[in-house]
């Protein structure tokens, strides 16, 4: 339950900054969540890692569908892609993924040793 509550909120957490602050805050809200819901260090990474990644997935895909094809094409031309814009929302949620599973991981180190000293 406390992984997928971990999920949520970083998603949450995510979205809410990203309306204010630069995007590489992701890893401070994953941060924030890791410390505040207790868990094993992979279950940590992976709950950050999901949170964005399907936060990120989903608003790629939305913003892609709601006029944002030409660009997306583009984009998806200029990377490795062969111009295929679903392979651009994968990657745009794994990178974002990346970034929060570690900024949860660090939460989760970091948790643990604050508790041993």
């Amino acid at each position: 339950m406390k992984f997928f509550v971990a999920i949520l909120l970083t998603a949450l957490l995510s979205f809410a900054f990203g309306l204010q602050l630069p995007w590489w805050f992701i890893a401070v809200a994953a941060f924030i969540v890791a410390i505040a819901i207790p868990q094993k260090n992979a279950k940590a990474w992976l709950s950050g890692f999901l949170g964005v990644f399907l936060l990120w997935s989903i608003l790629a895909f939305v913003a892609e569908q709601k006029g944002g094809e030409l660009i997306a094409k583009q984009i998806a031309t200029l990377l490795p892609l062969q111009g295929n814009t679903f392979l651009l929302v994968l990657v745009t949620g794994f990178i974002g993924g990346m970034v929060a599973g570690f900024g949860a991981l660090t939460g989760s180190i970091g948790r643990k040793m604050l508790r041993t000293t």
